[in-house]
């Protein structure tokens, strides 16, 4: 192989010494402005981990006032200005060396992810609402609110604190999630106080009615979470507290005790809220046969009293004040039921689909040390009308063999009272 002269290798060397050597650097990478954006925070609670964040609050199952400013404002954090309100931002001091100094009277220049107070400007309920609007790159802490002071009232079991009234009238004020969540420990306070006064009004009920079993609160207390699946009302939250006391609680197919504390909405009442087919005929048939029964319930002195507003010792006018209460002229029947005539003589009897009475309370009669008394002694004037709707619709064994002949009697007399008419005229 012939050898490469000198020139040949000194022209091939000059010409690869032209190129630009490579650069030690790495072209920079352009970074995502999203993946610089402050990491999101809670707006609700302040917390450093995971493990310091609070349970969501607890889901339970009316018309909410929006806009009315919370009696909690004094535990909220003052927070959270317009984009406008540039004069009253100031920066966090900064430990960093290198920071530059600034002249007399100037003002601090926010650095990237350097988290700032924010003073004056929004009002601070507004911060927890959807669209709160914030300076690019600020951090809101609010501070979690305490339950409120129980102030010279202490809490007892026997009694409603003026407390829980307090949070349901701030509910039905700002019936949403969000103001739930802000206000949780008010809701913890509130639901633990009724939940022990329910504990202490078992106790008096069971007194009042053998029937009904000694059962833990979670099986008479309602949920304070509305259904709106098929709702009109998108509110979330019922503005009240209730519970019902029955055989099977507040479920089941027994008449029950009902109670509801709500401010300006207290009420105390019973029966049956729209019995299923079964048990609705039973009643209808009961009245039909045996008239008697019912009205001799409606016309004692305690209920006229207590729930038909002190109507005279008169069957007519009790059965008239029963079935004019709301909660049974709401869904009864226009025409005649199926089965009987237009004509009939209890006919506005059997076009109820509701055997329920009831009375509202003031607030004063609920909360205190008085409450209990006056509860008490409503569900015992109920007592006699939740006995009779239990016999007929789920009588006992040893009762209805009993009122089988009770029943017989009662109609063998008014045959011959029939006859004796008859033949009078």
């Amino acid at each position: 192989m012939p050898r490469r002269s000198a020139k040949q290798v000194k022209a091939s060397a000059s010409r690869s010494s032209s190129k630009r050597p490579a650069s030690p650097k790495a072209t920079p990478i352009r970074q995502s402005k999203r993946a610089k954006a402050t990491p999101a925070k809670s707006s609700y609670f302040e917390h450093d981990s995971e493990d310091d964040v609070d349970d969501a609050v607890s889901e339970f199952a009316e018309d909410a006032d929006g806009g009315k400013e919370s009696v909690y404002d004094e535990d909220e954090a003052k927070t959270s200005p317009s984009p406008s309100a540039e004069s009253d931002i100031e920066a966090e001091d900064s430990n960093d060396e290198d920071e530059t100094p600034r002249k007399k009277g100037q003002k601090a220049q926010p650095k990237k992810g350097v988290s700032m107070p924010i003073r004056g400007g929004t009002k601070d309920k507004d911060l927890w609402k959807t669209g709160a609007k914030l300076p690019p790159g600020s951090q809101v802490i609010i501070k979690k609110p305490k339950a409120r002071d129980a102030g010279d009232t202490p809490y007892t079991d026997e009694s409603i604190h003026p407390n829980t009234m307090l949070f349901l009238k701030d509910l039905a004020a700002n019936n949403d999630r969000a103001w739930l969540k802000m206000h949780d420990p008010d809701y913890r306070a509130s639901l633990q106080d009724f939940t022990t006064f329910l504990d202490c009004l078992t106790q008096k009920v069971i007194e009042v009615d053998e029937t009904i079993p000694e059962l833990p609160v979670k099986d008479i207390i309602f949920r304070i979470y509305r259904d709106i699946r098929f709702s009109s009302d998108p509110t979330p939250y019922k503005t009240h507290f209730s519970a019902a006391w029955s055989r099977t609680g507040r479920k089941g197919p027994y008449a029950a005790y009902y109670v509801q504390i709500k401010p300006g909405g207290n009420f105390v009442g019973g029966g049956l809220w729209c019995p299923a087919a079964e048990p609705l005929g039973l009643l209808r048939r009961d009245i039909d046969r045996k008239p008697h029964n019912i009205k001799r319930v409606l016309t004692d002195a305690g209920i006229r009293r207590a729930f038909l507003g002190g109507v005279a010792d008169s069957e007519k006018k009790a059965v008239t004040a029963f079935c004019s209460q709301s909660e049974n002229a709401s869904n009864a029947l226009k025409t005649k039921p199926k089965g009987y005539e237009n004509d009939h003589k209890d006919i506005q009897l059997l076009r109820l689909r509701n055997f329920t009475i009831g009375t509202k309370l003031a607030d004063d009669e609920v909360v205190g040390p008085k409450g209990l008394d006056r509860i008490v002694e409503l569900l015992s004037r109920l007592a006699p009308f939740i006995t009779y709707l239990n016999s007929v619709v789920m009588p006992d064994a040893a009762a209805d063999s009993s009122s089988d002949e009770d029943s017989s009697e009662a109609e063998g007399e008014d045959e011959g009272e029939d006859e004796g008419g008859e033949e009078g005229e």
